[in-house]
C-alpha cells in the first residue's frame, strides 16, 4: 500500500509542475483589453472590418467580431496600442460565438522585431509593469 502512493505522488506533481512550466515558457502574458482598443480588419479582397480587441499578446489575440472569418484566412490588422501603431498580417483561427457576436482568435504572421517589441512594451504599460517576469508574475495571478 505505501507503494501505491509513493507511484501516483511523483506522477501526480510531476504533471501540474510541467504544466505549470510549460506556459510560463511558451505563452507570453495576455493582456485583457476587453473591447478598449478597435482594429481595423483588412480583407484580401481590400475590404475592411471594424472589430474591438477582446486579448491581445505579442504572438495575438482574440477579437470581437460582428460575422466570424474563415479558418486559417490571412487579413492585415492595424490597430494603436499605447503608442503603438501596429500594422501586420494574422491568421484567424476558429470563431466561437459570444453573446453579443462572435470571438475570434488570431495569431500573427511574421511580426517584425521592432514592433513585437512595440507592442510588447504597450502592453506592459496596460498592466503597469516594466519588467518581463513581473508581467508574467501579474498576468498568472490575475488568472
Amino acid at each position: 500500500m505505501d507503494q501505491q502512493p509513493d507511484t501516483t505522488a511523483p506522477d501526480s506533481a510531476t504533471v501540474p509542475q510541467s504544466a505549470d512550466q510549460a506556459p510560463a515558457l511558451t505563452r507570453p502574458f495576455r493582456v485583457k483589453l476587453r473591447g478598449s482598443v478597435l482594429v481595423l480588419v483588412r480583407l484580401p479582397n481590400r475590404r475592411c472590418l471594424r472589430a474591438k480587441f477582446h486579448q491581445l499578446s505579442i504572438t495575438g489575440g482574440v477579437i470581437n467580431i460582428a460575422k466570424p472569418l474563415e479558418e486559417k484566412l490571412e487579413v492585415e490588422l492595424i490597430f494603436h496600442v499605447g503608442e503603438a501603431t501596429i500594422r501586420n498580417k494574422a491568421q484567424m483561427l476558429f470563431p466561437m460565438w459570444a453573446t453579443q457576436g462572435w470571438m475570434q482568435p488570431f495569431r500573427f504572421v511574421n511580426l517584425p522585431d521592432a514592433d513585437r517589441e512595440a507592442l510588447d512594451a504597450n502592453l506592459k504599460s496596460y498592466l503597469g509593469e516594466t519588467a518581463p517576469g513581473e508581467a508574467a508574475t501579474a498576468a498568472s495571478a490575475g488568472a
